[in-house]
């Protein structure tokens, strides 16, 4: 990839920010600024989080901005190399050595079987060897073992994967990476290093207000106010799970839907299992609303 200035995705901040915005997604100064610099420094963005403040959206949202495709690393408990990087396909090597028994050398046989036709492909293989502009997402990264995250170093250290049979894979361009954490666990110091950070919590009554206005067709700004205002003081709550940008924006809408331009105590309590999603936290938000 070229270090020119024809390279660079965004000609400033403000373009990146501008980018977002035309996709749907109202970024903060601190986004756009990060994307701009992930871009000139070639870093990933480690992306942090209460759950439910937009991490996950701003990748989508930068790949959809950039018309660049969305790769996707689902993290989770007990991934390894096969689910990340790349595998073998096993049953199409068998098949190829039981037809080719009888044919050449066992070395040969192993050549063939070690080679591009048997290769699978996982999310950071793919992102790597692709031609065209991606966005790479390494989702809850805070899920994998600390094991695990030595797979991740090579490629957002060098952009490049080794396979033994094959050598070293170098990457075609350098990819657009987020890495997202709910920070359930502390990430080791080493893939910290290798990352820009941003926080996304969760945004202030203006920027909410801002999102449910642009986002829920036929909402007023005076419910819009009174949704933000409710799920604020909810937030405030020693709650299991207090509610996501996504809720707030489901409440808009079920609010709209019912046709109700004010929340009453009434709508409020038959509406929190939209906001929700514990009995205990229910239970706590309806006493809540009793005693206010």
């Amino acid at each position: 990839m070229s270090d020119g200035i024809d390279s660079f995705r965004f000609a400033s901040s403000s373009h990146a920010g501008e980018l977002l915005s035309k996709v749907g997604y109202l970024p903060s100064a601190e986004i756009s600024s990060a994307l701009f610099l992930a871009d000139r420094l070639k870093k990933p963005i480690l992306v942090e989080g209460p759950a439910g403040t937009g991490k996950t959206e701003l990748a989508k949202s930068a790949a959809k901005a950039l018309g660049a495709r969305l790769i996707r690393l689902q993290c989770h408990e007990g991934i390894d190399e096969s689910k990340a990087l790349y595998e073998w396909n096993y049953k199409k090597q068998l098949l190829h050595i039981q037809a080719d028994k009888k044919s050449g050398s066992w070395k040969e046989v192993e050549s063939s079987i070690f080679s591009e036709e048997f290769l699978l492909e996982r999310p950071l293989l793919q992102a790597i060897r692709a031609q065209d502009q991606v966005v790479l997402l390494i989702d809850e990264v805070d899920r994998v073992e600390i094991e695990t995250e030595a797979l991740l170093l090579e490629v957002l250290s060098d952009y490049q994967i080794s396979i033994p049979e094959l050598g070293t894979v170098v990457a075609n361009q350098i990819p657009l990476v987020f890495l997202t954490s709910n920070n359930t666990r502390e990430l080791s110091e080493a893939l910290k290093r290798r990352c820009l950070f941003l926080f996304l919590d969760y945004p202030d009554r203006d920027r909410e207000m801002e999102i449910v206005l642009s986002k829920v067709p036929g909402v007023s700004e005076t419910l819009a106010e009174s949704v933000v205002t409710f799920v604020a003081s909810l937030r405030e709550l020693d709650l299991k799970k207090r509610p996501s940008i996504s809720e707030t924006l489901d409440w808009a809408m079920t609010l709209v839907n019912l046709g109700l331009e004010e929340i009453d105590e009434a709508t409020a309590k038959s509406t929190l299992n939209v906001l929700l999603k514990y009995r205990a936290d229910i239970a706590k938000a309806s006493k809540s609303i009793l005693s206010s």
